[in-house]
């Protein structure tokens, strides 16, 4: 995606977004969910569950800065999840948390991959962890051999323009490719098949965070009453929810992609 590649500088800098930055801070917050959809439902990453997982880390972060100044005194720093032109998973690694796995998602050794990354960017100096050293997938390709639209097309590579979650979420054009009907598995919003499917997300447990609990209705709206639903109620309804990146053109838009010829 044509994004990632502005403000490399950035990326690799973090003295650039917090000057005079001294150490990185990576926190994980999982949010693997106790309750499921009901398997005739048009399928939501796991992730969309509940509330938008940035306003929820955002406060996270910024209580957690706060604790650190009362305890600490003045000192500069910066919180980020997915926002800014941070590389979480990179910087994860060197936080000792995990490797980066062959469908691109860092994985935990106890905890699977089922949690969001965020990244405090401080000028506190720290004593550093290790940098994980090891790559545990070993010759499994689950993830690769399980994705339907290809996207994984080399170890930890992932083509964006040909994942679910690119194709249902960030595409903002009218129409998804013809090449990829018979390939969405009844994807609405994002995609967890790759997740799925790692053995390693057999440590994965249920998370305890109210915020990202389910909202109430989404994980049982059939086809058609998602298709029924209007812009305003819509609105109302995912205020607070990532699936309100897609909007609601976005939403309908794949769920007429999804519907039998």
């Amino acid at each position: 995606m044509g994004y990632m590649e502005r403000h490399f500088d950035l990326r690799i800098d973090p003295t650039k977004l917090v000057p005079g930055a001294k150490s990185v801070i990576t926190v994980l917050l999982n949010y693997f969910p106790e309750e499921q959809q009901q398997t005739d439902t048009p399928k939501i990453a796991k992730y969309a569950y509940g509330k938008d997982y940035h306003e929820v880390i955002r406060a996270k972060m910024n209580e957690f800065l706060f604790l650190l100044r009362e305890a600490l005194g003045d000192i500069d720093g910066r919180g980020f999840v997915d926002s800014a032109p941070v590389l979480e998973r990179s910087w994860a690694v060197n936080s000792g948390l995990g490797w980066v796995a062959k469908n691109g998602n860092l994985i935990h050794k106890q905890a699977g991959s089922y949690f969001f990354i965020a990244t405090l960017i401080t000028d506190l100096e720290l004593e550093y962890d290790d940098p994980f050293a090891k790559d545990y997938c070993g010759s499994c390709r689950r993830c690769i051999d399980a994705c339907p639209t290809g996207a994984i097309v080399s170890p930890s590579v992932v083509d964006g323009s040909r994942c679910i979650s690119y194709l249902t979420i960030e595409l903002k054009e009218e129409l998804i490719a013809p090449e990829f009907r018979d390939k969405m598995e009844g994807w609405m919003f994002g995609c967890d098949i790759c997740q799925d499917v790692c053995p390693w997300n057999r440590f994965a447990r249920p998370h305890q965070q109210e915020e990202l609990l389910p909202i109430p209705q989404l994980l049982n709206l059939s086809t058609a009453e998602w298709e029924a639903m209007d812009e305003d109620t819509f609105r109302t309804l995912l205020k607070h929810s990532p699936l309100k990146r897609s909007k609601w053109k976005g939403i309908q838009r794949n769920l007429r992609f999804l519907a039998p010829e």
